[in-house]
This record gives structure tokens, C-alpha cells and sequence, in this order.
């Protein structure tokens, strides 16, 4: 008897990344079929109609990000299995989304097999991170590096600053979060306090520093791999 196919459903607000996406798994030889959705929002109307053994989040988009996704989704349908496909290779990004339930996390400067290789591991009820960034996650956990400052940041906190460090405007970062801009103004004070940064130049240098910049265009952001990939069992 045929095993049941596998539905997987892809999150990232650029269509280039969607389309990138949906090859690779369709090229993996495991006879998975493929949902798209644009934006947080459509996701959890997407799963209320249809079932999903695993989600693909990008973290990076406007309105509902990718971490608010993940924990609504956990809590509105369980153990489906999600895997975060980001731009950032940063520890902090990692343990911010294993700790809102993600149960992988890979790089979008990855190769395709090894998206592959991650998304078969999470649907079979595993956790899946690289190598280089698993050491750092645990080097960060158990104390062995030093914890970054912007760690205490809360989730949306850390979003508007790498929107700030980006160049972005208040206006232009309330339009894309779907907030007022006297909120993105209260966010901006509150992360200058936490960082003890007085000023914006201030806060855009140390962004800078620590590599926390918000993506550039989607072609530039995603660089996996788009030979069809051999399954890597």
C-alpha cells in the first residue's frame, strides 16, 4: 500500500523565494505535495482548511512575523512539524525560534540537500540545525561565549532595530509591521535603553556590527541551491 503523501506548506513574502522553494522539494524524489503562503496570516487560514505535516517559516515578514507564526501555530494545531528557512545564521535567531516551538532551522545560504535533509528529519519527529550553528547555540546556552546585548531585546524589539539598521523609517517600519508609528517610536526608545545607545547612528553601528541587518531583495536573500535535489537518505 502507497504511503500517504506528504503536504508541506512554504511561508515567505516574496513569490521568488515561494517558487525556489517548491522546486526543490518537488525535485527530492519524495513525492511531497507543496501549499504556498504569502504572509502569517494567510498561513493560519490556509491550515484551518487544509492539514500540513510540515510548515517552512521565513522569519523576515511584514505584519505577523515568523516567530509570532510559530507559536501560533503551535498552539492552534499542535505538533505539526516547522522548519525556519531564514536569512540569518545567528545563534540568537535560532534559540529565539526553537523556544517559540520551531523544530529546525537552516540557513538560506544552505545548499538545497541539506533543506531537504532538514525537512525530512523534522517530519519524522526530529530537530534538525547545522553543525556551526548548533555549537554556537550551545556555546551561548551554557555560557561558554559571552550573551550579545540585544539578547533581552524582546522578539519585535529585535525586529524594528534590524529594520532601523537597515536604513528603514519609522513610517516605513510601522507600514510593514502593521503598527503606529508612535509604537515603532516607543520600540526605538525602549531598545536605545536597553542598548545604553543615545542615538540612532549609535544604534545603526552596532546592528551593523553584529550582523543584524533586515534582507535585501529576495534574489539576494535566497541562494539555496535550485538544482533539483537528490533525496539524501
Amino acid at each position: 500500500m502507497a504511503l500517504p503523501t506528504k503536504r508541506v506548506l512554504i511561508v515567505d513574502d516574496h513569490a521568488v523565494v515561494r517558487e525556489g522553494l517548491s522546486r526543490i522539494l518537488a525535485g527530492a524524489g519524495e513525492g511531497w505535495t507543496v501549499g504556498e503562503a504569502s504572509s502569517g496570516f494567510q498561513a493560519l487560514e490556509w491550515l484551518r482548511r487544509e492539514h500540513a505535516d510540515l510548515v517552512i517559516v521565513d522569519l523576515s515578514m511584514p505584519g505577523m512575523s515568523g516567530l509570532e507564526l510559530i507559536r501560533r501555530i503551535r498552539d492552534e494545531f499542535g505538533r505539526v512539524a516547522m522548519l525556519v528557512l531564514s536569512m540569518h545564521a545567528e545563534e540568537q535567531y535560532a534559540i529565539r525560534a526553537f523556544k517559540a516551538g520551531a523544530n529546525g532551522y537552516v540557513t538560506k545560504d544552505g545548499a538545497s540537500t541539506e533543506l531537504i535533509r532538514a525537512a525530512i528529519k523534522v517530519m519524522g519527529g526530529g530537530a534538525y540545525v547545522t553543525p556551526e550553528l548548533a555549537e554556537r547555540v550551545v556555546l551561548q546556552l551554557n555560557g561558554g561565549v559571552g550573551e550579545a546585548r540585544h539578547a533581552q531585546l524582546s522578539d519585535r524589539e529585535l525586529e524594528v532595530l534590524r529594520r532601523l539598521v537597515a536604513g528603514q523609517r519609522p513610517t516605513d517600519i510601522a507600514n510593514a509591521l502593521h503598527l503606529s508609528v508612535k509604537t515603532i517610536s516607543t520600540h526605538k526608545s525602549r531598545i536605545q535603553e536597553k542598548l545604553e545607545l543615545p542615538t540612532l547612528a549609535d544604534l545603526v553601528r552596532y546592528g551593523l556590527e553584529h550582523g543584524l541587518v533586515e534582507g535585501g531583495p529576495p534574489a539576494e536573500e535566497f541562494s539555496l541551491q535550485m538544482a533539483p535535489a537528490a533525496s539524501p537518505r
